[in-house]
């Protein structure tokens, strides 16, 4: 009886092993290069770190690790003796370099007897944590201790490094305020998937978030709004007796600790000052920056721009005057102390949807275009912005705006972020300008990523599959100009931590994938995978995310009289099920199979996806009067 135990025990450990062994790897961003091996590393209280005690920063990136198993394991990774050869995950960096890798690659190898992590840099080093994090089970990004029977790291050996240096994430912090310690875990979270830019956009016409020494009212006006809760730019306008007590601000002190804990984690922080346009607050601080007299005030999200098919123009001045020399007294004074502040070579001046209709009735315009043979007032943009290149380039800093300033002629030495579509990037990149991509219809992650059914409004959508297939090198563009991308969070609709999180992944994701991975190793089935996959771990760490991708895309077209509905989904290996009569859905209904004619007098389709016998996607109820609304609009 007891042979037949061991031998039953031995069988149940080899095949424990060999499920191990060949357990699906799901890291994101993919690596360069992944070999799979038929063993595998098991982490245990008795797990030692080898880590250079002279180098502060490998002792720092080791932190991290031992830091967060300590938290999900409640194993205290001690230091490795100098001759010990197993259970050890050792940190290194190399000697002689390895070119093949750069500054931010690493190499890991897992065997069974321990765990290898080196890189040229210790920023490789620590996107190599990154990745051996992603290989431990879910468990380990838990913030509590979870007890498991073990706790498996499957034998890889994997060459990685980027494809882009540039991997940002832009973090509107100016519509809604957000606290310093949140900037710190959106931080956290960013550096899990590789990105190493933050944009912070620091200023708008909703509020000014960052202390100015030498023009306080940008802050003690500037950084104040009525508090308005519900769908940004259509509040009523607030009353001249509102108490104007929601808003916020960095101090000098604020920024330094943001700096310094970004750099930690081989971050660098690039601040935005949007100017001319999106200036209402800074007009609100000091009126006199303004081409039109009068008194403003800080947008609370009341209406006050017109968009047209055509274009768009203000209700509200909320542009600085590029003829009142004032302005770039003002800015000067405003770019010496970001420049002091923030380490990063570059500085963002904004320059986008700059409403110029104000513009058109000022004398002090029109006397300035007179004076520099301006011919239009793209120039006039144009003259300001190569006024403020040359206030940044005084400060040691290279300026880097949105595509719009390119519109009348180019700043001689500034970089381009391009928004509104590839267009602008490549024109700027043909120019032979540095460009970062960062286009809306791929990586703007405020727009909505599912229908409008079921998404918090806004004007249009980006679905994860669009992320996926961001590009950063356009099309006959020669690489070298361009820096990287980028995904851009605005935050107008967006008013809490747990409803940015929502925004943010899974699409950040598909971006970090992009700027990352190499272009011919991404694969959309198998993204998907890995996705799912790393919904479980936010599950475990409490991070919210959005099931859009399991959701239905309509289709609706006119059928003579009725209408017809055609569904379809990014995700392979879902079934739709629907109704017409106002009742709710499950597997157990009619199973979507080709494009069906909605009865004429039903009011509610209802419509959910499963995947086998779970539900996928969450329930969507749509008006029939809205699908016939979106088949009068194909007309």
């Amino acid at each position: 009886m007891k042979q037949i135990s061991l031998l039953f025990a031995s069988f149940w450990m080899i095949a424990s092993a060999v499920s191990q062994t060949t357990q699906e790897i799901s890291i994101i961003p993919q690596p360069v290069s992944l070999e799979k091996k038929n063993t595998r590393f098991v982490l245990n209280a008795q797990t030692k770190i080898a880590a250079d005690s002279k180098n502060a920063d490998v002792q720092r990136i080791a932190g991290f690790f031992t830091g967060q198993v300590k938290k999900a394991t409640g194993f205290a990774l001690g230091q490795a003796a100098p001759a010990a050869k197993t259970n050890v995950i050792s940190f290194s960096l190399n000697r002689t370099p390895d070119k093949s890798i750069g500054k931010e690659g690493y190499t890991l190898d897992v065997t069974a007897t321990g765990v290898q992590i080196a890189a040229n840099d210790a920023a490789g080093l620590f996107y190599g944590v990154q990745t051996l994090l992603q290989l431990l089970p879910k468990e380990i990004v838990s913030e509590s201790v979870v007890k498991k029977a073990s706790w498996t790291i499957p034998g890889v050996q994997i060459t990685d490094y980027p494809r882009f240096a540039w991997r940002g994430l832009m973090f509107d912090v100016a519509r809604h305020f957000f606290t310093k310690e949140q900037v710190k875990q959106f931080i956290d979270d960013m550096v899990r998937y590789k990105y190493n830019l933050l944009h912070l956009h620091l200023t708008d016409d909703q509020g000014w978030r960052i202390e100015i020494k030498s023009l306080p009212k940008l802050t003690e006006v500037g950084a104040w709004r009525v508090d308005k809760t519900g769908t940004f730019g259509t509040f009523t306008p607030p009353a001249e007796n509102e108490p104007r007590t929601y808003g916020g601000f960095y101090t000098h002190n604020d920024i330094k600790e943001l700096v310094q804990y970004a750099a930690d984690r081989y971050v660098n922080i690039l601040p935005e000052v949007d100017v001319p346009g999106h200036s209402m607050a800074m007009v609100a601080a000091y009126p006199e920056l303004s081409c039109t007299p009068g008194t403003y005030r800080v947008n609370s999200g009341e209406k006050f721009m017109q968009w047209t098919d055509t274009g768009f123009y203000a209700l509200i001045d909320n542009t600085l005057c590029p003829a009142n020399d004032k302005v770039y007294e003002a800015l000067d004074k405003v770019f010496t102390e970001v420049a002091q502040l923030f380490p990063f070579q570059y500085i963002h001046m904004g320059g986008d949807e700059c409403a110029k209709n104000f513009w058109e009735k000022s004398d002090a315009i029109k006397q300035l275009m007179q004076r520099e043979n301006l011919k239009d007032l793209h120039e006039v943009q144009s003259y300001f912005v190569k006024k403020v290149e040359k206030i940044i380039e005084s400060k040691g800093k290279k300026m880097i705006g949105w595509d719009e300033i390119l519109e009348g002629g180019l700043a001689p030495n500034a970089a381009v972020m391009s928004w509104r579509g590839s267009k602008g990037g490549a024109e700027a990149a043909r120019l032979q300008h540095e460009v970062v991509m960062s286009p809306n219809n791929h990586t703007y992650i405020d727009l909505m990523q599912g229908d409008p059914a079921i998404e918090p409004p806004v004007y249009k959508s980006v679905r994860l599959k669009s992320s996926y297939q961001f590009e950063p090198v356009p099309a006959g563009v020669d690489p070298k100009f361009i820096k990287g991308g980028q995904a851009n969070l605005w935050t107008e609709q967006i008013y809490n931590m747990r409803h940015l999180q929502y925004m943010v992944w899974p699409r950040a994701f598909a971006v970090a994938e992009s700027v990352w991975s190499p272009a011919e190793k991404k694969n959309w089935n198998d993204f998907i995978r890995r996705v799912e996959d790393h919904f479980e771990r936010f599950d475990v760490a409490e991070i919210k995310y959005a099931p859009s991708m399991y959701e239905p895309i309509f289709d609706v077209s006119k059928d003579g009289e009725l209408l017809k509905l055609t569904m379809s989904t990014e995700v392979e290996g879902l079934d739709i099920y629907y109704s017409f009569d106002n009742s709710f859905p499950d597997r157990f209904y009619p199973r979507y199979t080709k494009p069906v004619q909605i009865p004429r007098d039903a009011v509610n389709v209802r419509v959910i996806t499963y995947k086998g016998k779970e539900p996928a996607g969450r329930m969507i109820t749509i008006p029939v009067a809205e699908l016939r609304k979106r088949a009068d609009k194909k007309k």
